[in-house]
């Protein structure tokens, strides 16, 4: 499974970097600057192609690309010479003006939030299904016994927050990103108490490890049984969907999370009683896989968004790549405040792994239709985290160029050549360094999935 996802991943990631790279290739063109290669991959081609004067090719290793441009390394040759300046000459890089080279550098990761946005209106103008869970929540605090920000706030098992900060909430899913995004943020929230309305505040903890905000709630799911696994400890102990559940070992049951309680405590065996058709049941279940559940998928809410116009489609799609491009800066900024960077820093193993597991899940739910619009999803996502992550004032990434090329715009004179050199031997050095951590917990994440089967 973690092969077939990563082939999956690379596929979807294929077409992110890809699509940054046109940018680029395009902006050159339309610039004047003359576009020596276009590679998707890094590393000696595998394939390739020459259609006029661009070669292009499918390098050996398929994360990742380039668009090789005339004059790039004309910074060695300026060395050489002791010059002060790069020679500008017609069609290269750097015989460019400083706007025309900003603009090529920003076109990358432009390119890359125009993808997300037609994706994301796609995806709106077709609709789409979503299997979510409801807005109510259960204290964590009654399966760890660890007082949370929840219990603080007031909240009590059962609620149902309907808004946070003024923003509806419909479902868990919405619960969550809107405390996730906000950790020591104070949030006002709106609650649901059996009819009556109640106004809370509630400041969430950091998660260091994800660098999310956390309060301590989890989604509320009643104990009715919505499908049973094929020979599993609920198959054999005779369970049937439909089946609500209402005590296990004599301990009463109302939601899930009391089924964890229950199983936390490690039985071997599990006298179940259920409801079904009115009537009470009794069922002696074996326990040889607590940790896949017993077998049991519990009820969940089946959404279908509406198909909306064009118009309206690309207005939704430009505002939930806007939304995304928001989260995604935010999220930046909890790289600074002490989180596990190991934890929370995906490399590029990392991140194709979890775009084949996305699209894996997508058509495991939905056939070929679910995993095409989980994929679309998910590289939509994607598509904005690499611009987001470009534009950044690094150098050798398309931020620190722009940087660059703009002071040399306001001093109104080239660039020394060893500045550049140097420039871009940090750039180097600092992406080089981060590529080695990220691969070691991405090394570290898969170990984990394929030890886990």
């Amino acid at each position: 499974m973690v092969i077939t996802n990563i082939a999956l991943g690379l596929v979807g990631l294929g077409v992110v970097v890809f699509v940054h790279e046109l940018g680029h290739f395009i902006a050159a063109r339309l610039a004047g600057i003359d576009v020596e290669a276009f590679s998707i991959g890094w590393g000696k081609p595998i394939l390739k192609k020459k259609v006029g004067e661009v070669e292009y090719r499918l390098g050996m290793f398929p994360v990742g690309g380039y668009c090789k441009m005339r004059g790039h390394d004309e910074i060695k040759g300026a060395i050489e010479t002791d010059s002060d300046k790069i020679e500008p000459t017609k069609g290269t890089f750097y015989g460019a003006s400083p706007v025309r080279r900003i603009l090529v550098c920003f076109a990358g990761p432009l390119f890359n939030l125009v993808f997300a946005a037609i994706v994301l209106s796609i995806i709106w103008g077709v609709g789409f299904e979503f299997n979510t869970l409801e807005n109510r929540i259960v204290l964590a605090s009654e399966l760890t016994g660890a007082v949370s920000p929840a219990d603080e706030a007031g909240l009590r098992s059962g609620d149902r927050i309907v808004e946070i900060n003024g923003r509806q909430t419909d479902f868990f899913h919405e619960v969550r990103e809107g405390i996730a995004m906000n950790p020591e943020r104070l949030l006002a929230l709106t609650v649901d108490r059996d009819g009556e309305t109640v106004s809370l505040s509630v400041r969430p903890d950091l998660d260091r490890n994800t660098g999310a905000g956390v309060i301590g709630v989890m989604p509320w799911t009643d104990t009715v049984v919505a499908h049973i696994v094929p020979d599993s400890d609920a198959a054999l102990a005779g369970l049937l969907p439909g089946d609500r559940i209402v005590r296990m070992n004599d301990i009463e049951v109302i939601n899930t999370v009391d089924v964890m309680r229950v199983l936390g405590e490690g039985p071997a065996h599990i006298t179940v009683e259920y409801v079904r058709g009115g009537a009470v049941g009794r069922a002696e279940l074996l326990v040889t896989q607590a940790g896949a559940g017993l077998g049991i998928g519990w009820p969940r809410v089946q959404f279908r968004t509406p198909r909306l116009s064009p118009p309206a489609a690309l207005v939704r799609g430009v505002q939930e790549t806007w939304r995304t491009l928001a989260v995604s800066i935010h999220s930046l900024s909890l790289l600074f405040r002490g989180i596990n960077l190991a934890e929370a820093v995906s490399g590029p193993l990392r991140i194709t792994y979890m775009v084949g597991d996305v699209a894996a899940a997508g058509f495991g739910h939905s056939g070929i239709m679910g995993l095409l619009r989980s994929m679309a999803d998910f590289l939509a996502l994607i598509s904005i985290a690499i611009a987001v992550m470009n534009l950044l004032p690094l150098p050798v990434l398309d931020g620190g160029q722009i940087i660059l090329y703009t002071v040399e715009l306001i001093r109104g004179k080239p660039t020394h050549p060893r500045a550049l050199r140097a420039f871009q031997t940090a750039g180097v050095v600092l992406i080089f360094g981060l590529m080695l951590f990220a691969l070691f917990g991405d090394i570290m994440f898969l170990g984990g999935r394929i030890g886990s089967g």
